[in-house]
């Protein structure tokens, strides 16, 4: 039985207490995350960092609801996560979470426009409104003008900027990024981790950012830092982050 979970404060986006995860079956199962912590806030960009195979992408994906924990508190935008069933969970997967990834995973064949569409047409809406609200978003990112153009025509960063319009297109309240800048040089970089920190900038949102990209460190509101399936330590502040990874060399 799970017990009752304890109510975030109004402020709080997401809230992670205890959480367990366990991957493989017999010989192999391994304790990914060992009892994890982890806040996050609405209207603010939060980092994720620490060393591959800490639990990281884990822990993202236990947030988006695409994986489920083991044991612990999982809390995101209200709803008790560990207490919702599979159609239920899908629909608010649907509803309030976008995703960026690294390799951006758009679909080669089809328009820009139309990549953009999917998440709309997913939740039901017929495809010419879906379109219309593509190009809206494509416009809010400064690539209206490249809305019929099959993906391999765009650059990186363009890509990368499309696959934002895609994961913000049904206005979620939460938008998941997994290495959104590892495949880009700086400029491209740079140029999505501003938008990125525009979008999070609505009260009523928050963005979570995986990263071993410490060019972007810059753009963090808070930077929880993750060792061995835990939350070890978060900087509360930009003050507090470049002081702690100036001394960390």
């Amino acid at each position: 039985m799970i017990p009752a979970a304890s109510t975030p404060s109004p402020g709080t986006a997401i809230s992670v207490r205890g959480v367990v995860k366990y991957v493989g079956e017999g010989d192999a199962r391994f304790q990914v995350l060992k009892g994890a912590d982890f806040t996050a806030l609405r209207g603010e960009m939060m980092f994720l960092v620490g060393p591959s195979g800490c639990g990281k992408t884990t822990l993202l994906s236990l947030i988006a609801g695409t994986l489920a924990a083991d044991a612990g508190e999982l809390n995101v935008f209200g709803q008790d996560l560990r207490r919702l069933g599979s159609d239920r969970l899908a629909a608010f997967r649907a509803r309030h979470v976008g995703f960026v990834f690294q390799q951006f995973n758009l679909i080669p064949s089809i328009t820009v426009a139309e990549n953009v569409s999917v998440p709309l047409l997913i939740r039901g809406l017929a495809p010419r409104a879906a379109e219309a609200r593509a190009r809206e978003m494509l416009a809010r990112v400064g690539l209206a003008d490249r809305a019929d153009t099959r993906p391999g025509k765009l650059s990186g960063g363009q890509q990368q900027r499309v696959a934002i319009a895609r994961g913000l297109v049904h206005e979620p309240d939460l938008l998941l990024c997994d290495e959104p800048t590892a495949a880009l040089d700086r400029d491209n970089g740079q140029q999505v981790m501003r938008l990125m920190r525009d979008v999070a900038r609505d009260p009523a949102r928050c963005v979570i950012v995986v990263t071993h990209d410490n060019r972007t460190y810059g753009y963090a509101d808070r930077m929880a830092e993750m060792e061995d399936g835990r939350i070890l330590r978060v900087l509360e502040n930009q003050a507090d982050i470049r002081a702690h990874h100036a001394a960390a060399g």
